[in-house]
């Protein structure tokens, strides 16, 4: 069992990430108490979108190329399209991730997020959701792929969109708490 007020959570995203689901589940993290790191490719702010509008930008706290997973009790990986997208091709950014499946630390992925769960290898087999479009891509990953607000199976929680935002910071913490 995480106290939550004691647990680190790494959140990895680049530009392109969906804003809310960077900005909002980090602020439940941190209004729970927990250390939130936020880490990226690049060293400059990155940039947020409002679905298909510029947003606002948030500095990285670290580099993808110089976290170390065994300093962090979870993950999240926002989503947006261009976000998974991007980190997908980043050997470290799937290092990172397969590093959080293979200790068993909770993994919570939105919308277009599980993208770069399955580009990691880490689905075959697992219940999970995500934003439509790239549900094929992770069927044809391996994942039984539902649809539903927030699904928990182990340690990963994904949700498909803005609107389980509430659900998928609750099943988050909830996770972090369990493990």
């Amino acid at each position: 069992m995480t106290d939550i007020s004691k647990a680190k959570v790494l959140i990895i995203a680049t530009d392109g990430f969906e804003q809310s689901e960077l900005f909002d589940p980090r602020q439940a993290l941190i209004d729970a108490g927990a250390q939130v790191v936020l880490a990226s490719n690049k060293s400059e702010p990155i940039q947020g979108m409002k679905h298909d509008v510029k947003g606002d930008t948030i500095r990285p706290d670290a580099s993808i190329h110089d976290v170390d997973p065994a300093d962090y009790d979870a993950l999240l990986i926002p989503g947006g399209v261009a976000n998974p997208d991007t980190m997908r091709m980043e050997e470290d950014a799937l290092n990172i991730v397969r590093a959080f499946f293979d200790a068993s630390k909770p993994v919570a992925a939105i919308c277009h997020g599980p993208w770069l769960l399955a580009e990691a290898d880490v689905v075959a087999g697992r219940k999970l959701t995500s934003w439509p479009s790239i549900r094929t891509d992770l069927l044809n990953a391996g994942a039984n792929v539902v649809d539903e607000q927030v699904v928990v199976d182990g340690n990963l929680v994904t949700s498909r969109k803005p609107d389980d935002i509430p659900a998928f910071n609750k099943a988050l913490i909830e996770a972090i708490e369990a493990a």
